[in-house]
C-alpha cells in the first residue's frame, strides 16, 4: 500500500531527520522532493500546493529553525500536515436516533460495491450488531445471487425480490422490515452503472428520498486514482454523500485518491479495502495511515488485530508449553494461522514501526504469505503422532508428507530444520538466556 510514495517520502524524511538543526535551503531542497513525490503519486496538484506552503510556513518558523532538533520538528509537522489532508479525526458511521441505522450503499460497476456491503455487515457483526443486507441491485445481472452468497458466508440475513422491477420498492420494504425486525443497521445495495448518467442518478435519488438513510457511502476503486475523485464529486452533488469507502487500497503503490478525495470532495472516508475476504476491512484512521505512509508504523492497529485473533487462554497454554519445552509442530500450526488471521505478512510489517523502512530490503518470498501456505501444507499431510513428535519423521514418512502435500522431501526436511531451531530458541527463552530474532529463526533458508 502506497510503496511508491512511501519510499520516496521516507528517503527525503530520513535525510532531514539525520541533520538535526536545519537552515532554510534544507528545507526548502527537501519541500521540492516530496512535491514531486506526490505528484509522480497522482495527488491532486491543489491539494499538492496547500500541502506543501502549510509544511513550509511551520517548517520556516523560527523556533522551528534555532532548535537543534529541527529536522525531527519537520518530520513532526509533514506527519501533522499529511494526517490534515486524509481528513484529520477518525469519521465514525453515524447512527440513527431510532433503534436502525439505514445505510445506502453507492458506486460505479467494479468499484467492489457489493463486496463493500457484505464487509461492513461482517465488521458491524464482529462488533456486535445486528444487520439485514438488502438486494435492490436490478441493473447487474446476479447482484442479487451474489449478495446472497455474500450473506450466506457471514450468516447475515439478505432481504430480496427476484421478481421486482422497481429498485426503490424494494428497497423501501427491505429496510421496513430491518426495522420491524428491530436490527441495528440495514445496508441497501444499489444498482451500479459504468457511468454517471441522468437516469442513473435519478434512481439513486428516489431511493434516497424513500428510505431517509443514515449514511449514504460511495464505495471507489483506489487504484483508478483521479478519476475516483471525479466520480465522487459527481455523486456527491446529487445525493449529498456522507462517507466514502476506498477499495483495493492493498494494491494502490501511489495514493493518489487517497490522499486527494478528502480535500477534493469534503467527503470523509469511513473504511478502507485491503484485500478480498470480508474481514479485509478497517476502520480508516487519518492518523494511523500518513505514519504508515511516512515508515513510522501503525502499533495501534496491529495491537487491535492482534487482540481480535489472539485467544487468551490460547496464548497462556503457549507459554506454559515454552516453559516446560512441549512446544511442537501443533503449536507452530496454530501461530501461523493466527498470524494469517492478521492479514497478510506485508500489511502486518506495514504496521510495526520501522519494519516498513526496509520492507523493499527483505525477501518477501522468504517471509511471505506463500511460504506460510506451503509450511502448512506440509504440516496437514503428517499424522498427530508426528505433529507431537517429528523426531520419529524418517525417511519413508519425509516422502509420504512431501508426496500429500505437494512438495519436495527437501522442502520437509527444511520446515523440521526450521521447527528444531525455533525449538531451541524457546527452550532458551525459557532458560532465560534471553530473546533472539524469531523471524530468522522461523524461515532463514
Amino acid at each position: 500500500m502506497f510503496e511508491t510514495i512511501s519510499e520516496k517520502l521516507n528517503n527525503v524524511l530520513s535525510r532531514i531527520g539525520q541533520k538535526g538543526r536545519l537552515r532554510e535551503d534544507d528545507i526548502e531542497r527537501a519541500l521540492k522532493e516530496i512535491r514531486i513525490a506526490l505528484l509522480e503519486a497522482d495527488v491532486n496538484f491543489k491539494v499538492v500546493k496547500t500541502f506543501i506552503n502549510r509544511v513550509k510556513e511551520r517548517a520556516l518558523d523560527a523556533d522551528v529553525l534555532k532548535s537543534f532538533s529541527s529536522g525531527q520538528q519537520v518530520i513532526k509537522i509533514t506527519k501533522e500536515e499529511l494526517t490534515v489532508i486524509l481528513g484529520g479525526a477518525t469519521s465514525k458511521i453515524q447512527r440513527s436516533s431510532e433503534k436502525t441505522s439505514v445505510i445506502l450503499v453507492l458506486g460505479l460497476n467494479g468499484s467492489g460495491k457489493t463486496t463493500t456491503t457484505a464487509k461492513m455487515s461482517n465488521y458491524f457483526k464482529k462488533d456486535g450488531q445486528t444487520s439485514l443486507m438488502v438486494a435492490a441491485d436490478l441493473r447487474r445481472p446476479a447482484a442479487i445471487d451474489q449478495l446472497v452468497t455474500l450473506g450466506k458466508s457471514i450468516d447475515i440475513e439478505v432481504y430480496s425480490d427476484p421478481e421486482a422491477k422497481d429498485p426503490v420498492s424494494v428497497a423501501k420494504s427491505g429496510v421496513k422490515k430491518a426495522k420491524s425486525d428491530g436490527l441495528d443497521f440495514v445496508l441497501v445495495d444499489t444498482g451500479g452503472n459504468v457511468q454517471i448518467n441522468e437516469d442513473f442518478m435519478s434512481e439513486l435519488v428516489k431511493i434516497k428520498s424513500q428510505i431517509s438513510p443514515d449514511e449514504i457511502i460511495l464505495v471507489l476503486d483506489s487504484m483508478t486514482g483521479q478519476e475516483s475523485v471525479n466520480v465522487a464529486n459527481a455523486f456527491n452533488q446529487n445525493l449529498e454523500l456522507t462517507g466514502l469507502v476506498l477499495t483495493k487500497l492493498d494494491g494502490d503503490a501511489r495514493g493518489g485518491a487517497a490522499l486527494s478525495i478528502v480535500s477534493e470532495t469534503g467527503v470523509p472516508i469511513k473504511f478502507i479495502g485491503l484485500g478480498e475476504k470480508l474481514d479485509a476491512l478497517e476502520e480508516f484512521h487519518p492518523d494511523r495511515l500518513s505514519s504508515r505512509i511516512l515508515g513510522m508504523g501503525d502499533v495501534l492497529s496491529f495491537i487491535e488485530k492482534t487482540e481480535k485473533v489472539i485467544d487468551k487462554q490460547e496464548a497462556l497454554n503457549l507459554t506454559q508449553k515454552i516453559q516446560k519445552s512441549k512446544f511442537d509442530l501443533e503449536d507452530f500450526n496454530s501461530q501461523l494461522q493466527q498470524i494469517q488471521k492478521m492479514g497478510s505478512i506485508s500489511q502486518i510489517m506495514d504496521m510495526i514501526p520501522g519494519i516498513s523502512n526496509i520492507k523493499s530490503k527483505i525477501d518477501t518470498n522468504d517471509v511471505g504469505d506463500e511460504k506460510l501456505t506451503k509450511i502448512q501444507s506440509i504440516i496437514f499431510s503428517m499424522t498427530p503422532s508426528e505433529r507431537k513428535d517429528p523426531k520419529i519423521i524418517d525417511g519413508s514418512r519425509k516422502r509420504r508428507i512431501a508426496s500429500g502435500s505437494g512438495n519436495s522431501v527437501q522442502d520437509v526436511n527444511m520446515l523440521l530444520n526450521q521447527f528444531n531451531n525455533m525449538q531451541k530458541m524457546m527452550k532458551q527463552m525459557s532458560s532465560g538466556k534471553g530473546l533472539q530474532n524469531i523471524s530468522k529463526m522461523m524461515f532463514r533458508q
